[in-house]
């Protein structure tokens, strides 16, 4: 069965710092891109950060560029975003997705075509 599961969301004060995990099973991320993405109350998701399934490069939306980190531990089928400097906007559940890339999206992040969702996990930051 094809999993993915997010953790380590919770509430933090602005200017904290949180490290999502989104470990994978049923499937190995090696042949895939990866995507961190957020959906705010009353807002549409959106896509935040992505490992591009071609030559690994990371993209980042500009709101979060310098505070968030993605990361992909090979080993333990693991993706991590280090959240740093957290503020109130960023407020969201998140989810990572596996799928692939491709030329197009926007001028911050490539297309993402996705396969598989994890269930989400609630970040809140409180000012």
């Amino acid at each position: 069965e094809v999993q993915l599961v997010e953790s380590g969301g919770g509430l933090v004060q602005s200017g904290g710092s949180l490290r999502l995990s989104c470990a994978a099973s049923g499937f190995t991320f090696d042949d895939y891109a990866i995507g961190w993405f957020r959906q705010a109350p009353g807002k549409e998701r959106e896509g935040v950060s992505y490992i591009t399934d071609s030559d690994r490069s990371t993209y980042y939306i500009r709101s979060v560029q310098g505070r968030f980190t993605i990361s992909l531990d090979n080993a333990k089928n693991t993706v991590f975003l280090q959240m740093n400097n957290l503020r109130p906007e960023d407020t969201a559940v998140y989810y990572c997705a596996a799928g692939g890339t491709i030329v197009g999206g926007t001028a911050e992040l490539p297309a993402f075509i996705d396969d598989y969702w994890g269930q989400g996990t609630q970040v809140t930051v409180s000012s």
